[in-house]
Formats: structure tokens, sequence, C-alpha cells
């Protein structure tokens, strides 16, 4: 059975992840989807709209075959460490192919860009250490560095974020020797970070969010933007435990753990740079609330989504030498859910997988999971009320959802 790869967040399922989807088995002609997803928090560091449970079933009943989840020490990274953890599981799984969306929409300015990045290295390295020294952040000044040395429009702009993690979707592939075939296909309608509706039917992740957490907004507001399954399974959450997350839900508990700790302690969390433990120790002294909190520490060299990853680390406690590394691969496939086609594919090539298989927590003792673990239990703490304790426990309990369908 061909299968194709996606790497997901679904947060949640819209219509212009349907869109790739669909676009995705037309241009690898694949009999099955499989999507490695993140956890319950995200690369940009934010805490998931809705667990991980539910945005399995959004995948599963809009069209995707197997879910794997994307272990915490890869998916609260920086884009390099992400993708390699995601292909990694992906060829594990066996796939064919990687389709993901992207600006570019073209392949082949992947391919030429990662090979002139090669051939430019050393320069593009001096380039990338002299806008450090003007205070930008580390992707900006890789950006700025690299379209210094080109004008070339057959090149991508790395200003985009898709076309960042192409780029390293690529990298990982080459870097693995793994045999995925890279595809990609345009971004619809909607950029990564636009906050407004853009169209009448594609909308991004980020203006949906925006919208369902806006006091004037209500859900009808959305619908035209998710799919019918993703609308149920909103409101079903909602009615359910009360919530949809987000950092304020949190805030108490990392305003606690940063009051809580010493600045040595705070040095040892992962991500963690000499010096920016003091000013976030300040500025928890006279936050309110976490937005409040993230406009006093950012800096033009320290990004709101680094920041926000660094927070995350806080919150689980995640000291440094506890994540992936560049040069990492997950070593297990945490199976979050399936429908019979997916079921089938495990039954054909599961033997064939090159790392096990986890159907149930409890049955995996590995250290790596752990994190895994630390951090459900965490992203609990954002439901205020006893369902909470339900959330937490379902890590344990929760066997591989399956859609009886496809």
């Amino acid at each position: 059975m061909n299968a194709v790869g996606l790497i997901v967040e679904y947060n949640p399922f819209h219509n212009g992840h349907a869109f790739h989807l669909n676009a995705s088995k037309e241009a690898s002609g694949a009999e099955v989807v499989i999507a490695v997803m993140s956890g319950n928090f995200l690369q940009r560091g934010e805490p998931a709209l809705v667990s991980k449970w539910y945005r399995t079933k959004m995948a599963l009943l809009n069209g995707v075959d197997l879910v794997f989840e994307l272990p915490y020490m890869f998916a609260v990274q920086k884009a390099e460490i992400f993708a390699g953890g995601a292909i990694s599981i992906l060829n594990a799984a066996g796939c064919d192919s990687v389709c993901f969306g992207s600006e570019s929409g073209e392949l082949s300015s992947f391919t030429e860009t990662i090979d002139f990045m090669i051939e430019q290295k050393q320069q593009l390295e001096e380039n990338i250490h002299h806008f450090i020294t003007t205070g930008v952040s580390y992707p900006k000044a890789v950006s700025l560095a690299y379209h210094q040395l080109t004008d070339s429009n057959s090149y991508l702009d790395l200003a985009k974020p898709n076309n960042i993690l192409g780029i390293e979707y690529i990298k990982a592939i080459r870097n693995q020797q793994s045999s995925l075939k890279p595809l990609t296909v345009p971004r619809k309608n909607a950029d990564y970070h636009d906050e407004h509706f853009a169209s009448e039917t594609i909308a991004s992740a980020t203006s949906i969010r925006k919208a369902i957490f806006s006091k004037a907004g209500d859900q009808n507001s959305i619908n035209q933007y998710v799919p019918a399954p993703t609308s149920q399974l909103l409101l079903e959450y909602l009615k359910k435990y009360q919530v949809f997350h987000q950092w304020e839900n949190y805030w108490g508990y990392l305003q606690f753990r940063l009051l809580t700790s010493s600045p040595d302690e705070l040095r040892d969390i992962y991500e963690m740079e000499e010096g920016l433990e003091h000013r976030l120790l300040a500025a928890a002294l006279i936050s309110g609330s976490f937005h409040e909190f993230m406009e006093k520490i950012k800096t033009k060299r320290y990004t709101w989504t680094r920041l926000q990853r660094i927070c995350v680390h806080i919150l689980t406690n995640t000291k440094k030498g506890q994540m992936a590394g560049p040069s990492d691969q997950a070593t297990y496939l945490r199976l979050l859910g399936m429908t019979n086609k997916g079921k089938e594919y495990l039954n054909k090539r599961k033997k064939d997988f090159s790392l096990p298989l986890v159907s149930k927590l409890s049955a995996y003792k590995e250290k790596e999971i752990q994190l895994d673990l630390k951090a459900a239990r965490v992203y609990s703490l954002g439901i205020a009320n006893h369902a909470a304790n339900e959330l937490m426990n379902q890590e344990f309990t929760q066997q591989p959802i399956w859609i009886k369908k496809g």
C-alpha cells in the first residue's frame, strides 16, 4: 500500500488542511495518508486549542488514515529539529513520500536553494554572524544573510515560515539518507500568520483561533472555514471541558514556576541563555497576564516564538540535555489513531517498521516517552474543573482511536 506522509499540527483542522490533504493524495498517488502530528504543545511554543486526542479525531474524520505523535522533544523545537524528528517517524512508518504545503509550491526552488546554501556555506555563516551582532534574531539573521547573497527569483523567500520548514524537511531527508520522495503543494489563499479571514472558505489557523477566542465571536463565525467534523468536535470539546486552551490558562502556573525558581535553576532550562533568566524573573513580578509578560520580555534578539518555547520548557521543567538535538531521530512510533484503511496498513506493514510501535503508554517504559507524559499532565492543568483529571489520566488509559471508515 503506497503511503504519503504529512507533517501537521491541525490546530484546528480547517479547509486549507483539507485542500493540502487531497492535493497530497493526488500528487503522490497514495492509497494511505499518514500524519505525524505534534502533541499537546506546538512548534511555536503554544498549547494546542484542544487535546491531541480530539485533533486526532479531526484528522481521521477528514481523510487521514493513521496518526502518529511527534514527541515533545521534537515538537516544541526550532524548525531543523522539528523537521528531523517528523521525517524520521514517517520514514520508520514506511511512507513512500512526504508532501508539505509551502508559499513557493515548486520543489525545484527548494533543491536549488539548498544547493546554493551548501555552495555558499562559509560566506553565509559569516553573514549570519554579522547580522546577529546587530541584535536581530537568528531566523531573521539567516533570512537577511541569505538574501544578501542572491537576488535570483529561482531561490526561496526564507522569510516565509512554510518555506523554512520545507527546506528543513528536504535537508532531513538528505541527512537521514531516507528514500522518502519530497513533494510540495502551494498554500491556498491564506498566509500562515494571517489574523483575519482572507477568503470565503479558506482561512489560516491563526485567524480561526483568533475568532474562537474573540468575545464578540461565536462558533458559527468559523463554520465556513472548517469541515463539519471539526466544528462538531470543537463544540463537543467545549461542552465537555468548558475551555479551549491558550497561554492565559497557564499563566498562573508559569508565574509560580518562575517565582519559586532561582536564577541558577532557570539557567538549566532548555533553550535558556545566560542572562535571560533575570529578565524573565523581573517581568514575572509585575505582569498580570501572559500577554503582558511576553510584551515585557520580547526583544529584537528573542522572537516571540522562541520565548514561548522557553516558557513551555519552564512550565514542564524540561532541562538542557533532555531534548533532541539536530542529528537525533525518533526512537518510537506513538500511535494515536487509525481508520479501517490505516489498520489494514498496520497489519500489512508494521513488521517492517524500523521503530517500536507504541499503542498504549503503560506498555512502553523507555525514558524518552516520559517527556510526553509530563507534557500531557501539564496540558491538563489548563482545565479548571474536575475534567482535568480525566484528561490527565487519558494519557495512560486511552487506546488508539479507531474510526471505522476508510
